[in-house]
């Protein structure tokens, strides 16, 4: 498939929102991908969130890689996933507008997975759902460096992924907040947090489970 990739900018509440957009051609679907934590080094060219894009843009999304705040293009400061949240509706609000009223897709990893937790809270708020959510070794619980994230609840059918052996966020930290919810976890043998030489999986388990 030939992508056509662009790089966008589009007005967040902290200014301009830096996005790499790749797009399939009469994309049935928008799908925004969240890059891991912007102080740790996060950026929308992480290996994992390119491979969740790419994923998405084969089955046919619009695929929006965005910059938190901070990062690359995009101004502002890291806000903890307050704002980054608040910018993540606005960049799907823009893209919306570019690209017409679309089925949505949310997907992120690590501490953008945990951001889009909160995205798809804010959409249910306001009876717009999110068509589905992709969940790659999500910030959970107490992490690597002494960072909290408490989750919300999530839809049933969210594609939940984990590596085995992931030493930034405990696998047991993922099952002790998917329990009491009974969301299944997809949990990759051996993989770490950045599923080095286990990419390939991601996209595999993706393109296999997404049924919308």
């Amino acid at each position: 498939m030939k992508l056509r990739e662009e790089k966008i900018f589009v007005d967040g509440s902290a200014g301009a929102i830096e996005l790499i957009v790749e797009d399939p051609g009469t994309p049935r679907g928008i799908a925004i991908v969240c890059h891991p934590h912007p102080l740790f080094g996060g950026t929308n060219s992480n290996k994992v969130t390119q491979t969740l894009a790419r994923t998405f843009a084969r089955l046919g999304y619009l695929a929006v890689r965005p910059n938190f705040r901070g990062v690359g293009g995009s101004a502002g400061t890291h806000d903890h996933g307050h704002g980054e949240s608040a910018d993540m509706l606005s960049v799907l609000a823009a893209i919306r507008r570019r690209y017409g009223d679309l089925p949505v897709a949310l997907a992120g990893f690590s501490f953008g997975a945990y951001v889009q937790t909160r995205v798809a809270q804010a959409l249910a708020e306001i009876h717009q759902p999110a068509q589905g959510l992709v969940l790659v070794a999500v910030a959970a619980g107490l992490v690597d460096g002494g960072r909290q994230y408490a989750l919300a609840a999530v839809p049933g059918d969210t594609i939940v992924i984990h590596g085995s052996a992931d030493e930034t966020v405990p696998l047991a930290n993922v099952l002790a907040w998917a329990e009491p919810l009974e969301l299944p976890v997809i949990v990759v043998p051996g993989a770490d947090h950045f599923f080095h030489r286990r990419l390939h999986i991601i996209g595999d388990i993706v393109t296999r489970a997404w049924r919308h």
